[in-house]
């Protein structure tokens, strides 16, 4: 037979979901590697989900989503400040992750460049790819809290450049912009025309401060923002998310869900409603028990070094894993093997993540403890052992 597509077969696969098939496998797995919120979605939210179902919301929907929900969505928007926002920015999608392609789908040429973060979440180099356009990493240093510098842009930046992607609060890292980061970053874009795909999924949990979103300085609608409910309402396999977009483009991200997938599913759309109904005070839960876990990993982990930083938002922390070596990949296998605990090996976020494994804050308090104590024993025990090798060769 002729072979399968290039680019399809090009594209590498993420580290996280082969650690994460390698695991379902395994038995007594501590499982770090999927940032899947472990609370329940709100029983508010399975109820209206029902009822909608029994009431016949079981079509299809426009391409942009159900206008209550766009309205919803516009509403709760404007309540937070974006008095700019109408239901014609709002591009409902099947998650987060639909919304991110169709931006990069809707703005981007083959042969153009996109800027993506290094570490920064797989996925983005992966719809990059699909595109036919060039992926093209910037640092994120570890000596800034992982944050997005003019120099490190400008040193990657060209005349193809077309889009900057970034993510706050972030996955990997947990780091979280303050308001001048975002604000030198929509900067940068304006002066070189870029358009910018800023990933906020992560907008609820912060904590300390404040969430500050690009588009708050946006003034000629090349910002699209996307966040969506899998994160803030427990809600990761009802997929779904949505864009705020200028209106021509919102119209081209809508247009392009028609060959792509059609709609969100009508009862996700429905439950979400009900979901930007609940009182703030529920995700308000969510974000403290999230920020307890940030310290109980970094009293055990980086109380001795081992945390790359401490995380600020998101639910995730980057380990320093270089005692046991440079290869991520090798290193996460290892460890689920030898301490049964799952971990997304940093490679697969990008050159600047090697040597560590990331883990998710998304888990059990007391199963998130456990886990980072067998990590640290880990190191431990290969520190120990690499010490008493011999260090050179024998004296003959």
């Amino acid at each position: 037979m002729k072979p399968l597509a290039d680019l399809a077969t090009s594209i590498p696969r993420s580290g996280i979901r082969e650690v994460m098939e390698l695991a379902s496998s395994m038995d007594d797995v501590i499982h770090l590697e999927v940032g899947e919120p472990d609370f329940a979605t709100p029983e508010e939210i399975v109820e209206a989900a029902g009822e909608a179902a029994r009431a016949g919301y079981t079509r299809y929907t426009p391409n942009a989503g159900f206008m209550s929900l766009r309205r919803a969505v516009a509403e709760r928007l404007v309540a937070a400040g974006r008095s700019d926002v109408t239901y014609e920015h709002i591009v409902i999608t099947p998650g987060a992750v639909c919304a991110l392609a169709t931006a990069v789908f809707a703005t981007v040429n083959q042969g153009d460049e996109v800027l993506i973060p290094d570490p920064g979440w797989p996925n983005y180099r992966s719809m990059v790819m699909l595109c036919g356009a060039e992926p093209v990493p910037y640092e994120l240093d570890r000596a800034t809290g992982y944050m997005p510098r003019d120099g490190s842009l400008a040193a990657v930046a060209s005349p193809r450049s077309k889009l900057l992607m970034t993510n706050s609060p972030a996955n990997p890292t947990g780091a979280v912009f303050s308001h001048e980061t975002a604000r030198q970053l929509y900067e940068f874009a304006s002066a070189r025309d870029l358009y910018v795909v800023s990933d906020e999924v992560y907008e609820s949990f912060v904590f300390d401060g404040r969430h500050e979103s690009l588009a708050q300085f946006d003034t000629d609608g090349r910002v699209i923002v996307v966040s969506g409910f899998s994160k803030s309402f427990a809600m990761t396999g009802w997929r779904l998310g949505y864009a705020i977009a200028a209106p021509p483009i919102a119209v081209i991200m809508a247009k392009l869900m028609e060959p792509l997938v059609s709609c969100a599913s009508s009862i996700a759309q429905k439950a979400g409603e009900a979901a930007l109904r609940l009182p703030d005070e529920r995700v308000g839960e969510m974000r403290r028990s999230y920020a307890r876990r940030a310290v109980l990993v970094n009293d055990i982990l980086g109380s001795v070094g081992l945390l790359m930083a401490v995380p600020r938002g998101a639910f995730y922390a980057l380990v320093d894993v270089s005692a046991a070596g440079s290869n991520s990949n090798e290193i996460a296998r290892d460890l689920l093997r030898t301490e049964r605990v799952a971990t997304a090996p940093g490679a697969t976020f990008g050159a600047q993540a090697e040597a560590t494994v990331r883990i998710s804050l998304a888990a059990e308090e007391s199963v998130l403890v456990e886990g980072c104590r067998r990590i640290r024993r880990y190191l431990e025990d290969v520190s120990k052992e690499r010490a008493s090798l011999p260090s050179g060769p024998p004296s003959s």
